[in-house]
Formats: structure tokens, C-alpha cells, sequence
């Protein structure tokens, strides 16, 4: 991520729970390796490449769900930096390309947590839209717990 881009969507997300209406913001870029993979599969799949190595953030659909299962801004910025992780791979699948890490990470509940990018590819063209994050293994969830 760009220096000050979890300020940035913090600050985005903080404007959606508040009702608003959150800003396009450039937030970072794949390794890369990530974005070569990406490519690669991409063509592979027919599907047009990326044309810029840059990733955009509003934030509507990231906020939503994770806030409805409970889940605080900070866990999902937390999931952000986890799944944009250098170490993360990407996936394509003609339904959906993310980033996954694949270094799980303990959550406050207890989980182990492999974070899951999934980016929008098209709509913000020539670059990559981070359109919400799956926190995969998370079975104990905020809304039905109390951390620790």
C-alpha cells in the first residue's frame, strides 16, 4: 500500500458508516509478480490484462458486509493490509480474481485468517478496483462473539 493509504481508507470507510459518499482513492499496487500473474492468467482466460499497475479503493461493498457481520473498521483495514501482503497470491477464476494470502494470521477471536482480496477488474479500467476482502476461516465471527 502507498504511505498514508490506510488513513486514506479509514478515512472513506469512516465516511460511509457515517451515510456518505466515499471518493475514488489510489491506495497502492501489486508486486511485481502479483501483477504479472495476474496478467498472465487474465490473457489466458480472455480477459483483458491490466493496463496499470494500481490499485483504487471506495469502499461501498467492502464496508458493508463486514459490517454487518460485525466486524470493526480496524479489523477490516487489518484484512486489507493482510491481503494485500506481498506474499499473497493471485487468483483468477472467470468468476472472480483476488489475492489470497496464504500466511494465515490470528484474528481476536481466535481464527486463523487467510485474507482474500477480491478485486473488480473492469469497471475502474485500466486499473484494479479492491471491491471487498473475505477473511476465509473466520468461523468465529464478531457479531456472535465477544473478543477475548
Amino acid at each position: 500500500m502507498y504511505p498514508g493509504a490506510e488513513r486514506q481508507i479509514r478515512g472513506n470507510l469512516e465516511l460511509l458508516a457515517r451515510g456518505g459518499r466515499a471518493p475514488l482513492i489510489s491506495v497502492g499496487y501489486f508486486s511485481a509478480r502479483q501483477f504479472e500473474d495476474i496478467n498472465f492468467a487474465r490473457l489466458d482466460a480472455d480477459l483483458h490484462p491490466l493496463g496499470q499497475n494500481e490499485i483504487v479503493f471506495i469502499g461501498r461493498h467492502l464496508y458493508v458486509s463486514p459490517h454487518r457481520d460485525g466486524y470493526s473498521i480496524d479489523d477490516m483495514i487489518e484484512q486489507i493490509r493482510h491481503a494485500l501482503a506481498e506474499e499473497a497470491i493471485a487468483i483468477i477464476t472467470a468468476k472472480m480474481s483476488c489475492l489470497r494470502n496464504l500466511r494465515g494470521r490470528q484474528d481476536r477471536w481466535g481464527n486463523t485468517i487467510y485474507d482474500q482480496a477480491v478485486s473488480e477488474m473492469t469497471a475502474r479500467k485500466p486499473r484494479a478496483e479492491l471491491f471487498s476482502v473475505i477473511p476465509k476461516g473466520d468461523t468465529l465471527q464478531p457479531k456472535n462473539q465477544s473478543p477475548p
